[in-house]
Parts: structure tokens; sequence; C-alpha cells
């Protein structure tokens, strides 16, 4: 047990020495310009064999660039090797469990995007206990840390996955497409699995106990919960449907909705659909903003736990 740190604190302030450099800006200019210029370029030649430069610099950069602020504000000590497993290994383990599991144990219901964040989230827990297991640190801001690099791996690989069957039409390679999956999936990137993972890996690692990870009550709770905030976030295009027919649907178009018919939406409601998912969508994120922010707070004033002597990795 003396081997194991266990005084990982929230701070306001860069681990590590305070001359040591910043560079997710950087990060996240230099890999919006190459990829803009890529874009730029496959717009003009038409050359087919840039698509993977786009696919993968749009897919990851935005997930590397939150592991690269948050491992340089908050867990410099860890070491890049230990970020680098859990965003590669970390990631890739877990789009290839989530992949098994929900291709053998799910089909089409209602139902079906609560299994999706059970699944994907307990595979992305699971990964980070493996890639971690050995790691000789516990306690609430190394969880973050480590759960949203597993998180971003994950999303990156899965953005990849989504950018390339967009770019895919029966008109052949659509450079729209892609351009605009990549810009979305960007955007929310930071919203989404790195903030429910991190999360949940934050309450994981504060459990843990000797070096050893426990399936405590709290534990359990934080996975169910960032679960549904998963399955709230995947099933809002639906929801904002279902809004939409509830509330300003015609008679003919409700009995059609009801039939399991989608009938032809007017202008007004297309509209009012993109308010209720963006909406929505919002309120998900603030939720899960809110709850790391309370878990900051309260470990900023639980009292210091029992210190450990520190031992390498």
């Amino acid at each position: 047990m003396s081997g194991y740190r266990n005084t990982s604190r929230i701070s306001d302030r860069r681990t590590g020495p305070a001359a040591q450099p910043v560079h997710w800006p950087r990060v996240l200019l230099a890999g919006s310009a190459l990829w803009v210029a890529t874009v730029v370029v496959t717009f003009f030649t038409a050359d087919s064999n840039l698509v993977p430069t786009i696919v993968l610099l749009g897919s990851f950069l935005v997930p590397a660039t939150v592991v690269v602020w948050a491992y340089e504000r908050h867990a410099a000590d860890l070491g890049p090797d230990r970020i680098l497993a859990c965003f590669g290994l970390g990631g890739i383990i877990g789009v290839l469990g989530a992949s098994v599991l929900e291709t053998y144990l799910l089909s089409p219901s209602v139902w079906m995007y609560v299994g999706v964040g059970l699944i994907e989230e307990a595979v992305k827990l699971a990964a980070l206990v493996l890639v971690c297991r050995r790691l000789r640190v516990s306690g609430l801001r190394y969880g973050l840390v480590l759960g949203a690099t597993v998180g971003a791996g994950f999303a990156a690989f899965e953005s990849a996955g989504y950018a390339f069957n967009a770019v895919l039409s029966v008109q052949g390679l659509s450079l729209g497409d892609l351009v605009e999956t990549e810009i979305l999936r960007g955007l929310v990137a930071p919203v989404g699995h790195v903030l429910w993972t991190a999360i949940a890996g934050g309450v994981l690692f504060r459990e843990r106990r000797a070096g050893r990870f426990r399936v405590t009550t709290p534990v359990v709770v934080t996975y169910l919960g960032v679960s549904l905030l998963h399955a709230l976030w995947d099933s809002m295009g639906g929801i904002a449907v279902w809004l939409v027919a509830r509330t300003t649907a015609s008679d003919w178009q409700r009995a059609l909705f009801d039939l399991g018919h989608m009938p032809d939406p007017t202008a007004e409601q297309v509209h009012l659909y993109t308010f209720y998912d963006t909406a929505g969508l919002v309120v998900v994120s603030l939720g899960g903003l809110l709850w790391l922010r309370v878990l900051a707070r309260r470990d900023r004033a639980a009292p210091i736990p029992a210190q450990f002597p520190s031992a390498p990795a």
C-alpha cells in the first residue's frame, strides 16, 4: 500500500514545473490549419488519396487537444506514456468492445439507446481499468484526466468511422458531407465521450484503495448516471421528432406517425425540430458539466486523505 499515491486533488494551477510550456493551443491551431489546407487542396485537386488525411486530422484534432490540455494542467506528473496508452489502447479497446457487444446484444427498439449507453460506458471503464491497473495513483484528479483520455480516444476512433461513412455516397465521394460531419463531431466531442468517461473515471479512482479498483455504490451510481446522459444524448433526435409531432402535427400527420410512418414535415416543423434537438443536447451537456463541477468542489472541500510515499508507476 505504501507504494501508491493517494494525494490527488483538483487544482486551478498546472502541475509540474512552473516553466513547463503550454502546448495545447499550438496543437489546436496547427492541426486546424493543416485540416483546412488538406480540405482546400482536396477540393481543388479532387485527389481522393487525401481523404484519409482529412478523416484522421478532423477526427483526432479536438479529442487530442482536450487530452493535451488536461494533461498539462492537471496531470503532468503522470508522464506522457500513460496518457498515450489511455488514448490509443483505451480508445481502441473501447470501440472494439462496444462494436462486438452492440452487434450481438442490441436490436432496434425504444430501449436501444439505453443499451448503447450502458455498453459503451462499461467498455470505456473496463479499458481504463485494464490500461491503468498497474498505475500507482488514486484520487479524483487522476481519474478525471485518465478517464477523459480514454473517452477522447474512443471519440476519435468512433468519429473516424462516422467520417468514413459520411464521405461515401451513391454519387461517389462526398467531401461536403465529410467536412460537415467532422466539424459537428469536433464541436461536441468535449461534452460527449470525454466528459462522461472523465466523470466515471474520477469517481472510480477516488474510490480506489491500495491500488485496487473497487465497485462501490458511488461507482455504480456514477456509471448508471453517465450511461443515462449518454442515452439521452444519442436519443435526442428521436425525442425531438416526438416533441414536434405532439406539439405541432396535424391530425393526418399524427395518424401517420402513430402508424409508424414519417410524414413530410413543414418548414416550421423542421426549424422546431432543430431547436428541440439542439436545446436537448445543450441541457444534457450542461448537466454533465454541472456534475463535474460538483465533483471538483467536493474534492477540494473534503479532508486531506492519508498520504503515502510515492513510487514510480
